[in-house]
């Protein structure tokens, strides 16, 4: 069924009693062409672009859970593509492109609003900072603004200019940045790959690998042994449990990163906007709460809940900024696990096991990147070799030293 106005008024006078399922829940069968593990964003999108793109059918998406479960109905959908180096900028661009056009493609309302990303600075050394990545960005073709005070202002008049202990100087602005209904993003998905023939199959847990030479012929699962010629890895903070399945230890470690939601409000933020000299950063839902995030939990875990300290400190952040909040509620908070590479940057190459491929450690950057993770990893897989875009990504650069520390904070996931 395709949506579309007319869909709707037909629907509307049979009742809606029309509508069929978005996807069809199925179960496994014994063998594939390409399996990929993990149906969230990634996995999804890689599936649909297998069979959209690439012509490779034959392709089954397991996951554990429900799908959406995990960390694409667990982020705060913030879609942007300003980046400073080059090993990430025309990926994460290619990704921003892809999301413009990604509802009229899907056929399926994703909810996509370019209402731009603004990263406010509080000294003149950041300012230089933010300056040389608008410089990057624009140098790649990339829209950025470098915002004075005033325009700041005019833009967000109600944080607080006066007494801040961190003042505001200005800001660096993508106006084509936004955010997504994150689950919307998994669903529209599903359908696209479900309608192009793959089968997504959930409550299936995979809890080993079937390896015979050094390649891979198939997984083990809760549901039984499912053969497959090449097998795919999308499950972010779980993607070290899986890798040591298979005999690989990854140069990633899983923490936990909070999100919060707040009461319904009227219109306020009309875009998303950072913090610079403490990691909050916020915007507004279409329902009216305030969707915000900060720091991820110092310590390793595979729990999709956080602790104290780390909503005792996006809290003082928060109101540092914004000392109105104060007097916001709270509606609910929630974790997911998050799988941080030693530079911050992503993994998109083959594993050290033949037909078995990696799609892991994207830090922050997971939900924004769900696009062009998919469109790349499915050429990974169909091709046998990088797509040009995600040609940094790969395995062995952690051995040979060409790191894409973006943030410029060494091997320590826990600060990426």
């Amino acid at each position: 069924m395709r949506y579309s106005g007319f869909t709707l008024i037909a629907q509307a006078l049979k009742g809606h009693a029309g509508w069929q399922p978005v996807w069809r829940d199925v179960s496994p069968k014994s063998a594939y062409d390409v399996l990929i593990i993990g149906g969230g964003g990634h996995g999804l999108a890689t599936a649909y672009y297998l069979a959209n793109r690439y012509g490779i059918r034959n392709v089954a998406v397991i996951e554990k859970g429900h799908i959406g479960s995990g960390n694409v109905g667990r982020n705060t959908t913030v879609i942007r593509s300003n980046y400073l180096l080059p090993g990430n900028i025309p990926f994460y661009e290619m990704s921003l492109k892809l999301w413009e056009r990604l509802e009229q493609e899907l056929n399926y309302n994703a909810m996509v609003s370019q209402r731009g990303m603004l990263n406010l600075f509080h000294s003149d050394s950041q300012g230089e900072a933010f300056a040389r990545r608008g410089n990057a960005m624009r140098l790649a073709g990339v829209d950025a603004e470098l915002l004075t005070l005033k325009q700041v202002r005019a833009m967000l008049p109600f944080l607080d200019y006066e007494t801040g202990l961190f003042p505001i100087m200005g800001g660096l602005l993508q106006r084509r940045a936004g955010t997504a209904r994150h689950d919307a993003v998994a669903w529209g998905y599903a359908r696209a790959a479900d309608g192009c023939g793959v089968d997504i199959v959930q409550n299936c847990e995979v809890t080993g690998f079937a390896i015979t030479d050094g390649r891979i012929t198939g997984v083990e699962t809760t549901r039984g042994k499912i053969k497959a010629k090449k097998v795919a890895l999308a499950v972010a903070g779980n993607s070290s449990r899986l890798a040591a399945m298979a005999g690989m230890r990854l140069p990633i470690e899983s923490h936990v990163l909070q999100a919060f939601v707040t009461e319904g409000l009227k219109p306020l933020v009309d875009c998303a906007f950072s913090f610079g000299a403490g990691n909050f950063y916020v915007s507004q839902s279409d329902k009216g709460g305030l969707v915000f995030g900060g720091n991820i939990d110092g310590y390793n875990s595979y729990a999709q809940r956080g602790n104290l300290p780390v909503v005792e400190g996006v809290m003082e952040a928060a109101m540092a900024v914004w000392p109105a909040l104060g007097r916001v509620r709270l509606l609910r908070h929630w974790g997911g696990i998050v799988d941080m590479s030693m530079d911050g940057s992503p993994i998109m190459d083959h594993s050290p096991v033949g037909g078995l491929y990696l799609n892991a450690g994207w830090c922050y950057g997971g939900f924004k990147a769900t696009p062009a993770a998919g469109l790349c990893f499915a050429h990974l897989i169909a091709k046998d070799e990088p797509h040009p875009v995600a040609a940094a990504y790969r395995l062995a650069r952690f051995a040979a030293g060409r790191l894409i520390d973006e943030r410029g904070a060494g091997a320590h996931p826990n600060l990426q």
